[in-house]
């Protein structure tokens, strides 16, 4: 008898839960409706941005590959006479400058994909190369500063030549030893110290020497200790 009194009133007590429940349900089924639709919505405008951002991504893929394809065009010459039907230019200063305004096409339409960060950093590459040295760093440091950190250590290692070519060593010594101290996939820690030693050698040999011992005692039987104990002989 108890057991069945307490079955009875769990029931009861379901069988009015539901009818609050239902009854609630009714009385606002206009506000359920409209938060059924915002979240429809919501969902609707995920799915629209999702769609959008994967066209974005391939199209800008598609339009690197073509910058790509111009910035590594074969060049004209006495011996390699232009091929028809094949994209070739004249010198290398005119192909940077036909490839420097494809990359720019794909950083400013596609600024928010990793293949418009990659043309920013190819941007500033090829005005180095058509020598709007000027350009080249402003665009370099763009994608030093907003790329990811793999592309962004490229544009960094990149600047850090430009300034190393233009005589201002201690922007590029500054832009090595931050390469050295946070080396990624991209830039490895040998590569950036191979290359601010390299700097040292004409003027500073003792730090050249140092960072070459270095590199030696990092990595003894790798390929960048075989270029530091190259270069330690070439300082004797």
């Amino acid at each position: 008898m108890r057991s069945y009194t307490r079955r009875q009133l769990k029931h009861d007590q379901f069988t009015e839960t539901a009818k609050e429940t239902v009854s609630w349900a009714v009385e606002h089924q206009n506000k359920l409706v409209t938060a059924g639709a915002i979240a429809a919505v919501v969902v609707a405008i995920a799915l629209g941005v999702w769609f959008y951002l994967q066209h974005q991504d391939e199209a800008a893929g598609v339009a690197l590959g073509h910058a790509l394809s111009i910035y590594n065009a074969p060049i004209n010459g006495p011996l390699t006479p232009a091929t028809p039907g094949v994209t070739s230019y004249n010198s290398a200063a005119e192909r940077a400058k036909a490839a420097r305004a494809e990359f720019a096409k794909v950083a400013d339409s596609y600024p928010h994909t990793r293949s418009g960060e990659i043309a920013r950093y190819f941007e500033g590459l090829a005005d180095h190369d058509a020598g709007n040295t000027a350009a080249a760093e402003s665009e370099l440091k763009q994608a030093a500063s907003s790329g990811p950190s793999d592309i962004a250590a490229l544009a960094k290692f990149a600047l850090a030549n430009l300034y190393r070519n233009g005589g201002q060593d201690a922007q590029a010594a500054q832009l090595y030893k931050e390469l050295i101290e946070h080396p990624t996939t991209t830039v490895a820690k040998p590569s950036a110290q191979l290359a601010l030693a390299a700097m040292y050698e004409p003027k500073q040999p003792e730090e050249a020497r140092r960072l070459y011992e270095q590199i030696r005692k990092e990595d003894p039987r790798g390929p960048a200790g075989e270029a530091a104990t190259s270069r330690l002989a070439s300082l004797k």
